[in-house]
């Protein structure tokens, strides 16, 4: 009897034991937590129901169609081409955000005072977000030992955070958008993006970064 038994359980383990292992194998890199996108190019469309509003947790629409239904998956910037045309941020629930238009590459490059060519890249590659603070470059005649200096219209980023905030829509223009939620008061998001391309009433297109 006591052999018997032996053998029933040798058997069990033997059919078993496969199937545990196929249980705690490895999820594939495709089945894991993708990390969180920093920046891109989005495209935004007034007039489209899935791609009218940005996420900047993977750059990808903010609306989602789904089983007959259209909702939010996660908008933190959108686009509306009422009153002109116009950014919108702090449009998720409990979220209050700021956007400051800063003006063009050639117009920081004026009042800051670095080396860029002509409606070159340096102003918006150069924000940055250090100890609290939004910097900008200040002279990068030693490429490896660059100086920064903070960026004046950061003040406004930092104060009055509403619903729904809003800004109008600039070609070349680059902004600041920061996001709060009411509910997590660790949570902060302040992105950085430039209009790229901007056509009235059907699309506009940003480049956009994660600071």
């Amino acid at each position: 009897m006591k052999k018997f038994f032996i053998s029933i359980v040798l058997l069990v383990a033997a059919f078993a034991g496969p199937q545990l292992m196929r249980a705690q194998t490895p999820t594939t890199p495709d089945e894991k937590a993708k990390p969180r996108k920093r920046g891109g190019i989005f495209t935004m469309h007034a007039l489209d129901p899935v791609s009218r509003s940005l996420c900047f947790n993977d750059g990808k629409e903010g609306m989602a169609i789904g089983n007959n239904q259209w909702e939010n998956r996660c908008s933190d910037l959108s686009y509306t081409f009422a009153g002109g045309g116009s950014l919108v941020a702090g449009i998720e629930s409990n979220r209050v955000a700021t956007i400051v238009d800063i003006g063009t590459a050639d117009q920081l490059r004026e009042h800051y005072g670095f080396d860029d060519a002509e409606r070159g890249g340096n102003g918006f590659a150069s924000l940055r977000l250090e100890g609290g603070k939004i910097m900008i470059l200040q002279d990068n005649s030693k490429p490896d030992k660059p100086e920064w200096q903070p960026l004046q219209e950061a003040a406004k980023l930092f104060s009055d955070p509403r619903a729904s905030a809003n800004a109008p829509i600039q070609l070349g223009h680059i902004y600041l958008v920061r996001t709060l939620d009411q509910r997590d008061k660790n949570f902060q998001q302040i992105v950085k993006l430039m209009v790229i391309g901007y056509r009235p009433e059907e699309s506009v297109t940003v480049r956009w970064e994660l600071l």
